[in-house]
């Protein structure tokens, strides 16, 4: 029999191991796909992935079943991503707005069209900075000001972080497939 979230969570909070592993087997491939994202590589993401882990399982008893448990566990390991970032005390380069040409409207389309694995591959080959802001955006659905907000950087920033990221996104692209897009 499988077990259901609510069964995991009992069996999580009373420290039974065969619980933990069943949240571990259910949910690796989201989480490792969030930290893959952030990450400059997979032994990195691997790295961040414990980390998430361990700040699930401490944490869980925090969680209210007022939502869905894959959401809560999608944020709790964004926000151990972020801190890992943050852990690097490396400041984003940044570039003001009026810099960017606001040319890439269509981009959205155009990522999700294209596989997952390759696309993963080339954000992992942005600056840090980038990548954060992009997968922040895009994957995470958040706000220009919720992204200033978390990273401490103005919104105009993040605004210009994506467009940057798209920029270099699209000429990867480019080159991967041997013709301009």
């Amino acid at each position: 029999m499988i077990p259901s979230d609510d069964d995991i969570i009992r069996g999580c909070r009373k420290g039974d191991r065969k619980a933990q592993q069943a949240l571990y087997e259910r949910y690796k491939p989201m989480l490792f796909s969030i930290c893959l994202r952030y990450a400059g590589g997979w032994h990195e993401a691997e790295d961040w992935l414990q980390d998430g882990l361990v700040r699930i399982f401490t944490n869980l008893y925090q969680y209210q079943p007022t939502g869905p448990f894959g959401a809560w566990l999608r944020r709790v390991m964004v926000n151990s991503a972020l801190e890992q970032l943050r852990k690097r005390k490396r400041s984003f380069q940044t570039v003001e707005i009026g810099e960017v040409a606001d040319e890439f409207e269509a981009d959205e389309q155009l990522f999700t069209k294209y596989r997952e694995e390759a696309l993963v591959r080339m954000l992992q080959h942005l600056p840090e900075g980038y990548r954060t802001v992009f997968n922040l955006y895009v994957m995470e659905e958040y706000s220009h000001q919720e992204i200033g907000n978390l990273l401490g950087i103005a919104e105009s920033a993040s605004r210009s972080q994506l467009s940057r990221a798209k920029s270099m996104l699209r000429k990867m692209l480019e080159k991967s497939v041997g013709v301009e897009v």
